[in-house]
């Protein structure tokens, strides 16, 4: 990339602009909006989720053509905008880096592609991790695919990378990945509002099957020439990308020398401006992959002791061709898991200078929390959740299951004791199918019940519903469907129909018919909230999965709460003199609406939480939970 483009890529000066406090992930969706970008395509995921809502949300503030989609899932969403960038399309896929797994095919097959239109990958990491089932870092993927990586530091350099990878992906044909980690799509920063798009790029499909196809005889082709193109974009990193790839050097001799990647970098650098330091220099590096090496190479050269600060992997360090006095995760000086907080990297770099790591006075912060009454309370469904009857019926008709749960609101199942397994995103299905065929190669028999949401089902619960269909697996799946993508934030899926732009209108795709289409002969819908209902189901679901060698599947609907939609209000107490503190409607139903007092041995409803839905009537084995008179 050119030093002309580069600096096009940077805010412009001396312009009076509105500016707001923008999320990191807003600040993106206005720059992939300015940028003339013409399809975007994503499937929510924390911390991705607010993204393609946002560019939405900014192509229409600004009436810009923008075609704005949510995939079925990260494969369905990568292979639409991989696709529109064989037209000359500018185009967009946004995931988190869990997401990146489902659209791996796709994503290193489409490394290879000579592209006609820029193509942007937005992988957000979750270093934690806070909402994730692992902290796989995005970068190793970039590196793994062998294409260029941006780690943007905070809100306003990601948005003005954006713009910048455009620039990239466009010159050398190739998939640039930007990857904000969770605390930069989360912060909050003033960024100047977008007034104005760049006109969209001629759109033209040209037929070229050697161009357009990965064969193995034209992959012989593509692979050398593809790590020429991977040689020139490191080159350029060395010298072209200086507003990415900067020293801030220490005042006299340094010290040390940190080397330091992503928000890594804006924690160091806070942490120095707080000390009051200039003994410390620092390389950012915001192009991880590939890597500038000689640049690098430079810096720890001038430096007698060498700290690589990144999340979560050794991706900078993986790239050194000389650790000799470089100290990083390669020799546990960084921690090998969790978040760089400015805590953590206190203690590193305040270690590694041979200095006492302040300890910090907690003792008016617990005072505080005593003062207040505050109690911490673990993660759980909303108060009046469809997924907790649904999950109490569950185990109340065959509490001797196995049940296997997926990705979503309904992990938070285990706290009502109602699920065994949870892999990945669609796993309870497949997972189902693994424990079927285990007890049937040593004659044993059990039953199964499996939990999935609506969303899910849809993302990747449908192929492994395929597959037990065909080889005869026994087992009940239960869906429940809740009418929204809940736990990121309630985005849309195919069976609501809804589409992000204002103006567009989809179609919604009944679940029932879709099951029937995967061939499951017994499926039946039942109201979430109607306990007896979902027990007396699950019973014979099982029945018939079991006498017939075949899935069942039970569909559960209510509609989630945070859709506020109006129902019948319930108002419920409990009689103190039928309630024998036996807990079981905390231990097996734990609503929040329900407080247990451990003195008194009594259940109470909780004002702030209850919502009178008026289920845990149902609950309660010896009825001291009833409906106010």
């Amino acid at each position: 990339m050119s030093k002309e483009i580069l600096n096009d890529a940077a805010p412009a000066k001396n312009i009076s602009r509105k500016k707001a406090l923008l999320l990191g992930n807003e600040a993106i969706a206005q720059a992939v909006v300015a940028a003339g970008c013409q399809v975007t395509a994503a499937y929510p995921g924390t911390p991705s989720s607010e993204i393609l809502p946002a560019i939405a949300a900014c192509a229409d503030r600004l009436a810009a053509p923008t075609v704005v989609e949510w995939g079925a899932n990260e494969k369905v969403a990568f292979e639409m905008a991989l696709a529109a960038a064989f037209t000359g399309a500018r185009s967009c896929a946004v995931m988190k880096q869990v997401g990146l797994n489902v659209a791996a095919d796709p994503f290193m097959t489409g490394a290879l592609f000579q592209l006609k239109g820029g193509m942007l990958l937005i992988s957000a990491d979750d270093p934690g991790p806070h909402s994730s089932q692992n902290e796989q870092d995005s970068r190793f993927f970039a590196m793994f695919a062998k294409v260029p990586c941006l780690d943007p530091s905070d809100a306003l350099e990601a948005s003005v990378m954006v713009k910048a990878a455009y620039g990239l992906s466009e010159k050398h044909g190739v998939i640039v990945m930007l990857r904000p980690t969770t605390r930069v799509a989360h912060c909050r920063q003033a960024i100047e509002e977008a007034e104005s798009f760049e006109p969209g790029t001629t759109v033209k499909f040209e037929r070229d099957p050697s161009r357009w196809t990965q064969l193995p005889a034209l992959v012989r082709t593509a692979h050398p020439r593809h790590n020429a193109r991977i040689a020139k974009i490191r080159e350029e990193f060395e010298t072209d990308w200086g507003a990415f790839n900067c020293e801030l050097p220490a005042k006299g001799k340094a010290k040390l020398g940190v080397i330091a990647g992503g928000v890594a970098f804006s924690m160091l650098r806070d942490l120095l401006a707080e000390w009051g330091r200039e003994d410390i220099s620092i390389l950012k590096i915001g192009t991880p992959y590939p890597l500038p090496n000689r640049l690098v190479e430079g810096f720890i050269a001038r430096h007698e002791k060498i700290l690589v600060l990144e999340e979560t992997y050794p991706v900078i360090e993986t790239q050194l061709l000389d650790r000799t006095k470089v100290n990083g995760r390669w020799n546990d000086v960084v921690p090998s898991a969790g978040e760089l907080l400015p805590d953590v990297i206190e203690k590193i770099v305040l270690s590694q200078l041979g200095e006492t790591v302040s300890k910090p006075d907690s003792s008016q912060l617990s005072a505080a929390v005593e003062e207040l009454g505050l109690a911490p309370r673990k993660p759980q469904l909303c108060a009046g959740c469809p997924h907790r009857s649904s999950f109490f019926a569950i185990r109340k008709a065959i509490p001797g299951a196995i049940n296997p749960s997926d990705i979503g609101c309904y992990t938070l199942g285990i706290n009502q004791k109602g699920l065994d397994t949870s892999v990945c995103m669609g796993g309870s299905v497949t997972t189902s199918s693994g424990l079927y065929m285990a007890h049937k190669a040593t004659g044993q028999e059990r039953p199964i019940v499996a939990t999935i949401g609506d969303s899910t089902f849809f993302h990747m619960g449908v192929p492994g519903l395929i597959s037990a269909v065909y080889n005869k697996h026994a087992f009940v799946l239960c869906i429940l469907d809740n009418s929204i993508t809940a736990m990121t934030g309630g985005q849309s899926h195919p069976g609501i129909g809804n589409k992000p732009r204002a103006k567009d209108r989809g179609v919604a795709l009944d679940i029932e018919t879709t099951v029937r289409g995967c061939g499951v002969t017994w499926v039946e819908t039942v109201e979430a909230y109607d306990i007896e209902a979902g027990v007396n189901v699950v019973k014979r679901a099982w029945e018939h999965a079991k006498n017939n060698e075949a899935p069942a599947v039970v569909i559960y609907r209510h509609p989630c709460m945070l859709l506020r939609v109006p129902q019948e209000s319930v108002p419920v107490t409990v009689k103190e003199d039928k309630c024998i503190g036996c807990r079981y409607c905390i231990d097996f139903f734990g609503c929040p609406g329900l407080s247990f007092d451990a003195k008194a041995k009594k259940t109470s409803i909780d004002a702030r939480y209850c919502v009178s839905c008026g289920v845990c009537r149902d609950v309660c084995p010896h009825g001291a939970i009833t409906e106010q008179e």
